[in-house]
């Protein structure tokens, strides 16, 4: 029999959209945030030559490294060097380093599980003390790497160095701010919902790109289909997997009050094939695609021939970039989870509250118990992530003049889109419990009126 809130869920329908005004409010609000962040990726940072960086990016034989991740990222922001170029890299970089630094240094950790509220928001602002070193180091980096490039700037010099520090890490800043907002007054996560916007945004390019190579006769018609048929493939095993979870039965023991019997209840303990989410790759790319840019910003001549085969095996599509990349993400997806799950926490929690698996002892047998499982769970996520990301990499070596549109772009449309509809149905949900209760309140109060027949 279904439940109540499944009956709720099912009965969820346009009339109920239209009738929840505060869900109207956040989804318009989320709408002009975005609108905001697409106008900054065409606002360009003074003293840059776009001409020169739009021949840059449109050359196919350049190798750009990592800036062709930050670009799909950025939604274009990085080929225009616009304000918004850096995106919200440097705070995805200082989240995961707070995060990581919390379960492993002793004050942080003690100020993770005992501070509360208190000490989530002490986090929040070592994350944005973190965000402006980081964002200040890397527009830095680029600024010289602009200035040792021929014709992208048009008066290099220490004043063109430092507007593009200030303007490059004010744009991250307002994003950050922009995505914390969206996150309390509108729907979803503020922050993947920007990336998600960047990613989409050059989504049709992409796709003409692909049509404009078929139509030149460059790839055939069985290729074109090949490739949309197996990106829709693609796309549907993202959603099962991410989907997928392994629900472990937990039962409460029954205990008398009174005169009868109370407790007996039994619930599930989800754990999902893919706890990591898509924090794996992106650390991945960042890490191997870190030689190249350090290379950029400096002149070729100079540079020694065991760095110039590091760089040209650090491209995409080579086999030792895919064997590194494919061996990080399992390395991350293990460390992640690692983090972000303690069986040990979960199965005291259990014990505390009386919750016990069936057929395992509480206490130590029931952590054994859980990190067995988060294990082959986490083996089978790890796998699943890396055939996602390696496979546009095979797919470069074959089509190189697609350009780069990986399996990391993928995973973050697909999950934060999956993850804002799930939002959107909790507002609905919530709404309509309201208005059950508003209902159930007026009939309470009309059955005690005195008088009434």
């Amino acid at each position: 029999m279904a439940s109540a809130a499944e009956q709720l869920a099912a009965n969820m329908n346009i009339g109920s959209f239209a009738r929840a005004k505060e869900l109207h409010k956040r989804l318009l609000f989320t709408l002009m945030a975005l609108i905001v962040y697409r106008i900054g990726t065409y606002i360009p940072i003074p003293g840059i030559n776009s001409q020169a960086f739009l021949d840059f990016f449109g050359n196919p034989d350049q190798q750009r490294g990592i800036l062709d991740m930050f670009n799909m990222f950025s939604g274009g922001a990085v080929e225009r060097m616009a304000v918004f170029a850096l995106n919200v890299m440097p705070y995805i970089s200082a989240s995961i380093i707070v995060q990581l630094m919390g379960s492993v240094y002793g004050p942080w950790e003690k100020l993770k599980k005992e501070g509360g509220e208190a000490g989530r928001k002490q986090l929040n602002q070592y994350t944005r003390y973190l965000t402006v070193v980081l964002a200040i180091a890397q527009s830095f980096g680029i600024a010289v790497g602009l200035q040792n490039s021929q014709g992208m700037v048009d008066q290099p010099g220490a004043f063109f160095v430092l507007t593009t520090v200030v303007t490059l890490t004010g744009g991250t800043m307002f994003l950050m701010w922009l995505g914390e907002q969206v996150t309390a007054r509108g729907v979803g996560n503020g922050i993947s919902l920007i990336i998600f916007a960047g990613i989409v945004a050059v989504l049709p390019s992409a796709i003409g790109r692909l049509l404009g190579l078929a139509q030149e006769g460059q790839i055939s018609a069985f290729a074109l289909l090949f490739i949309t048929v197996l990106s829709i493939a693609v796309i549907v095993f993202i959603v099962f997997m991410e989907r997928a979870q392994r629900r472990l039965l937990i039962q409460y023991p029954k205990r008398q009050q009174g005169n009868r019997m109370v407790g007996g209840e039994t619930s599930f303990l989800p754990l999902k094939v893919n706890t990591a989410g898509v924090i794996p790759a992106i650390f991945a790319s960042s890490l191997l695609m870190l030689p190249t840019t350090v290379a950029a910003m400096a002149p070729s001549a100079n540079m020694a021939p065991w760095m110039q085969w590091i760089v040209g095996q650090m491209q995409h599509g080579q086999p030792v970039f895919m064997v590194f990349y494919g061996a990080l993400i399992i390395f991350f997806c293990f460390f992640y989870t690692s983090i972000t799950f303690n069986p040990e926490d979960t199965a005291e929690n259990l014990r505390k509250y009386g919750g016990f698996l069936p057929g395992i002892r509480p206490g130590k047998r029931t952590a054994e118990y859980l990190d067995y499982v988060l294990t082959r769970l986490t083996t089978i996520g790890a796998a699943y992530i890396t055939a996602v990301c390696l496979l546009p990499e095979f797919m470069i070596t074959r089509f190189a003049s697609l350009g780069y549109f990986g399996g990391t772009s993928l995973l973050i449309v697909v999950v934060v889109s999956m993850d804002t509809v799930a939002q959107i149905q909790s507002h609905l949900l919530a709404h309509q419990y309201e208005g059950l209760i508003k209902k159930a309140k007026l009939r309470g109060r009309g059955a005690l009126s005195p008088g009434r027949k």
